[in-house]
């Protein structure tokens, strides 16, 4: 199971996202404007007590206002609370208790998640001001008094989150099942994609609800194997307010990879790559999960002899971070060439667990040397005495040498290829780790 969520919401100009940032232990923007493997900064991941888990930062909610891009900032931030195992309600000691801390207190008790009530910008230390205790009001039990500024009493206010957060067997519990998360920009074809697999099958086990109104868990087996498909679908685009949708979309789809095992990265065949895609792409390449690009609306699309390798180059080209994923052009309203998926689902699950042996690793290394000698500097020539693998999903090696600043990308690069040639290892990531002789093992 994924890990889990902590959702802060309040009014505007609480100091919500200040508190995000020192919780969090650094400095992120809320939004990302650059293009390519980014992700959207509105939450982050931390650990308290030896707990890892999701943070997120919302908008301030504004309970009635006919603002429009209020309002979708209020979705957002219902977004984030269905979708939370707890949430911290941040209130303002320097405004004191208003109508709409009562109105936004309402709307989170009617949530039924655990609440805990946070008094943020308490920065005197020795001394309570009076008004602290009005926030009893309220009836969300006692306040924590909270210096988003200075951290002061942040340690409370996790403490009081980790009690409610499940059993940790809980989280890591098996299941044979492999997840299957659709992403995806607005209108690609996911929702469709899921209708024809189920409809093609015809043996769904239960059709059960997600943790948001969008989102849908369908889990099915088939000959190939049992799966569990994660829909994200049911964005829709409206004018002026492009930037706050791609926002929510993302914030779906970053739940939805937490959970999966395999991504679908949709991408619509009669567009091509666009911005949003690569963002969505970046959000599971930095997750480390396994991948397959899914041109969909391939029947829409005026095709000659050459049109599929025009199409396969431009995706390689502007995706240039994941060549490793391969590549399916289908058409969810037809079926064409949806069956196939199915393997190749099967596929890079199976490459992205893969455990290769030490002696295998090493094996591959000696013989890369021999072909291409470790990079020089000043004389100085980079050993690698030897690797292992250290973990799955994805695989990740750790090399040990003389030097880790003459371990030069490039070099890298290249023994990523040989691994890649040598063990397949198609369709995830591979994470490189250099440690140099005398350091220590984390």
């Amino acid at each position: 199971m994924s890990k889990p969520i902590v959702a802060i919401v309040g009014r505007p100009n609480v100091g919500k996202s200040m508190l995000f940032n020192k919780l969090i232990g650094q400095r992120v923007s809320i939004v990302e404007d650059t293009p390519g493997v980014t992700r959207d900064r509105i939450y982050g991941e931390t650990d308290w007590c030896g707990r890892k888990f999701t943070l997120i930062d919302t908008g301030g909610i504004e309970p009635r206002t006919d603002d429009q891009i209020l309002g979708f900032m209020r979705e957002q931030a219902k977004i984030a609370i269905d979708n939370a195992n707890v949430i911290i309600f941040l209130t303002d000691i320097r405004t004191g208790l208003t109508a709409a801390d009562h109105e936004v207190a309402n709307m989170l008790l009617r949530s039924k998640k655990p609440i805990v009530l946070g008094v943020n910008k308490m920065d005197s230390t020795g001394t309570v001001n009076p008004d602290f205790y009005e926030f009893y009001n309220l009836g969300l039990g006692d306040p924590i008094a909270v210096s988003a500024v200075h951290g002061h009493g942040t340690g409370d206010l996790l403490d009081a989150c980790v009690q409610y957060f499940p059993p940790e067997e809980e989280e890591e519990e098996e299941d044979d099942a492999i997840k299957v998360a659709l992403i995806g920009k607005p209108n690609v074809g996911k929702s469709s994609l899921v209708n024809k697999i189920l409809g093609e099958n015809r043996v769904i086990v239960s059709n059960v609800a997600g943790t948001t109104r969008d989102a849908i868990d369908s889990r099915f087996t088939n000959e190939k194997g049992s799966f569990v498909l994660i829909d994200t679908a049911g964005m829709r685009r409206k004018s002026k307010v492009d930037e706050d949708i791609e926002k929510y979309s993302v914030l779906r789809s970053t739940m939805a990879i937490d959970r999966c095992d395999v991504c679908l990265i949709l991408i619509d065949g009669t567009e091509g790559v666009t911005e949003q895609d690569t963002k969505v792409a970046g959000l599971a390449h930095e997750a480390g999960k396994a991948c397959i690009i899914v041109v969909n609306k391939w029947d829409l699309v005026d095709k000659d002899s050459k049109t599929m390798d025009r199409m396969t180059e431009e995706i390689r080209r502007d995706l240039g971070f994941m060549t490793y994923a391969p590549i399916l052009f289908i058409s969810a309203l037809t079926g064409q060439r949806v069956e196939k998926l199915f393997d190749m689902i099967v596929a890079v699950s199976n490459q992205a667990s893969l455990r290769i042996t030490t002696g295998m690793l090493n094996s591959v290394l000696e013989d890369a040397q021999t072909r291409v000698q470790p990079p020089t500097d000043k004389g100085r020539r980079l050993k690698i005495y030897y690797m292992t693998q250290v973990g799955i999903r994805p695989p990740h090696f750790v090399f040990f040498c003389n030097d880790a600043r003459l371990f030069h990308f490039s070099y890298q690069r290249y023994l990523e290829n040989c691994l890649r040639n040598t063990f397949g290892l198609t369709g995830t990531p591979i994470v490189l780790s250099i440690r140099q002789k005398g350091e220590k093992e984390e």
